[in-house]
């Protein structure tokens, strides 16, 4: 690991410390900078504010979220599949609520992070789009509105909740 990696994780350690005991617009950078022992200016040669380091701290989560839905495609009943799935995420996910309460503050205030968002959540409509239609196609779902759509909507109900 070269030193420069070394201090944009140093950075996105002390900025998740951080978001464990304050919110993100409690946070600034001067003390997430203090915190990994560099400088301001070196936050910023790694991040263009706050919202693009807790992006970059979602990305690591998405990871986890993108093997957890991997599941929903494998071997096994469909229920037995989203009950792992689900497991998976709140095992990986249950102890950063911290982060994900970050993420969508820095969501609601960069267009950069709420597109970043966006598009995690596109490829997760891929993923229960397949399985509903695996699903009707096996003749375990029945038809009805068109996969994509209904997909869509779930996971926008599950990102209102």
């Amino acid at each position: 690991m070269s030193v420069g990696d070394g201090r944009r994780i140093a950075l996105l350690e002390a900025l998740d410390d951080r978001l464990r005991e304050s919110t993100l617009d409690e946070i600034n950078i001067a003390d997430i900078s203090r915190s990994a022992g560099l400088t301001r200016s070196a936050f910023y040669f790694y991040f263009e504010n706050k919202a693009a380091a807790v992006a970059a701290l979602h990305e690591e989560m998405y990871a986890e979220g993108t093997v957890a839905a991997e599941v929903l495609t494998g071997d096994g009943t469909v229920r037995g599949r989203i009950e792992s799935a689900i497991r998976a995420i709140v095992r990986g996910w249950g102890g950063r609520t911290h982060l994900h309460r970050a993420i969508l503050d820095a969501r609601a205030a960069s267009p950069a992070v709420r597109d970043q968002w966006d598009a995690f959540q596109r490829r997760y409509v891929d993923v229960v789009a397949d399985l509903i239609e695996a699903e009707r196609a096996a003749g375990a779902a029945p038809d009805g509105p068109d996969a994509r759509s209904l997909a869509t909507a779930l996971l926008d109900l599950n990102d209102r909740t």
